[in-house]
């Protein structure tokens, strides 16, 4: 085996276990992945002094985090269509690769938890905001309470599940995607913006 920086050879145990979770999941045992990944136990060890160490830091390589993505979505000096379309394009570009996506699938079906901490930085860094900027641009009063914020939540989910499940057909299912993913988020933004402010204004009414 070649011999390494010790920082360059932990960076080569990330990759290779990214390589790793993406194709089997989080099964196996540490002699497993060690095998798999191409290093010894005791050098695992070395790294990393458990596996639950080893698929946090993964997690955290593999679902990284733009703060770029807030201040594009709040800048009121761009129009909100163009803002969201902005965010979903890079967010697409991030998210819509083999690793992200399986790792993100076994996660949930896996480790119990492991993926509330993103989730919650979704809800809190992107649906709030959006919905926010939906108010400030239709005029529409702010939610008394979670009653009426819960399924405005869940219209922001719409969009962006439906964005997610591009990478679901491709890297779980097999099925092809449109190659022009610019495009349809363009497409599934202007249907987002033509039918939610209604609905959100309807259900203050209601």
């Amino acid at each position: 085996m070649k011999r390494l920086a010790p920082e360059q050879r932990e960076q080569q145990i990330v990759e290779k276990a990214i390589e790793h979770f993406t194709r089997h999941g989080f099964s196996g045992s540490t002699r497993e992945l060690a095998r798999e990944i191409g290093v010894t136990q005791p050098l695992l060890y070395r790294y990393f002094p458990s596996k639950e160490a080893l698929i946090d830091r993964v997690y955290s390589e593999v679902f990284s985090w733009r703060p770029t993505w807030e201040t594009v979505l709040t800048d009121r000096s761009i129009p909100l269509a163009d803002r969201l379309v902005s965010f979903y394009s890079d967010y697409a570009r991030v998210i819509l690769r083999e690793e992200w996506i399986r790792i993100f699938i076994f996660a949930g079906l896996t480790r119990e938890g492991i993926n509330n901490t993103y989730l919650s930085k979704l809800r809190s860094k992107v649906f709030l905001p959006v919905l926010a900027e939906i108010r400030h641009e239709y005029g529409i009063k702010a939610p008394a309470g979670a009653a009426e914020l819960e399924p405005e939540i869940e219209l922001v989910w719409a969009l962006h599940a439906s964005i997610f499940y591009l990478g679901v057909r491709k890297w779980i299912y097999g099925l092809k995607i449109p190659k022009d993913i610019d495009g349809l988020i363009e497409t599934k933004v202007a249907a987002f913006l033509h039918g939610a402010p209604r609905v959100m204004a309807d259900l203050r009414k209601g």
